[in-house]
């Protein structure tokens, strides 16, 4: 069957909700799969050298050199726990720069768009990791998306801003003429604990809030300090640990993507 690249931005209005933690693990369990992964790293805060045991690199061997006006095509990309089908292409904190220097820029939301089809990547699934903070870099993400997922913490501010993130998304892909618009694939409660009321208590008004807005609710993934301990390793929870419970929880979405990519429907 033949396969088609989809392109999915994860997606929050806020930090500490777990971006990353999904990012990573996504990848990781699309591509036991047998599929081809990239993971865009746009956020200036570099997480994704942690996460995935990555040195710091150089400016020049960055995202920051896809948004170089003079860019070849030569992404910087580097394996991923020497996986040659699972490449990260990391982050600089001169991102912050760049994202200014986008705002005054010709096609500046969207360059990371046009770089993609200009110089198309050969992964099956590409990943953007987007900024916590809405501005142009998450508008690039946008622009190349073509499936947004949306990682929310079982808390007042994360439960209560999701209505607002919709709303920019819809906003944002109107003024950018995006045709089709990029779906948003689901919501994905994260950093759940069973043992505290008040995630239990948002995460049964969840349901409602993602009908309300249309989209699907994934099953929730959980709080682990093992995901902390896995990333301290540099690794991903699968291989850190990978009889933990908390491994199954991104089973379902990543099985989504998956037919999502044999069925060539984004």
């Amino acid at each position: 069957m033949a396969k088609h690249k989809i392109i999915i931005g994860i997606l929050a209005n806020a930090g500490g909700v777990g971006k990353t933690t999904l990012a990573v693990h996504l990848a990781y369990e699309i591509c036991k799969r047998g599929l081809k992964v990239a993971l865009i790293d746009l956020d200036p805060q570099r997480a994704l050298d942690v996460f995935c045991g990555l040195s710091s690199a150089e400016v020049e061997n960055t995202v920051v050199r896809v948004f170089d006006k003079d860019f070849d095509g030569n992404w910087p990309l580097v394996s991923a726990w020497n996986n040659p089908d699972l490449e990260i292409c990391q982050g600089h904190p001169a991102t912050a720069q760049v994202a200014s220097d986008l705002v005054i820029r010709r096609r500046g939301e969207y360059v990371l768009a046009d770089r993609l089809k200009s110089h198309p990547l050969r992964h099956d699934v590409v990943i953007l990791d987007c900024p916590a903070t809405i501005g142009i870099i998450c508008e690039n993400a946008v622009a190349a998306a073509t499936g947004i997922l949306i990682p929310l913490q079982l808390e007042m501010k994360s439960v209560s801003g999701v209505a607002d993130l919709a709303q920019w998304l819809i906003g944002i892909s109107d003024d950018l003429m995006l045709e089709p618009r990029p779906p948003v694939l689901g919501l994905v409660p994260s950093l759940y604990d069973s043992s505290r009321a008040i995630h239990r208590q948002y995460l049964q008004q969840l349901p409602e809030v993602a009908e309300q807005l249309r989209v699907k609710l994934y099953p929730q993934i959980r709080d682990s300090s093992e995901f902390k301990n896995a990333s301290a390793n540099g690794l991903p929870l699968q291989k850190y640990r990978p009889a933990h419970p908390a491994c199954k929880d991104f089973k379902a979405i990543a099985d989504d993507l998956v037919t999502l990519v044999k069925k060539g429907k984004l």
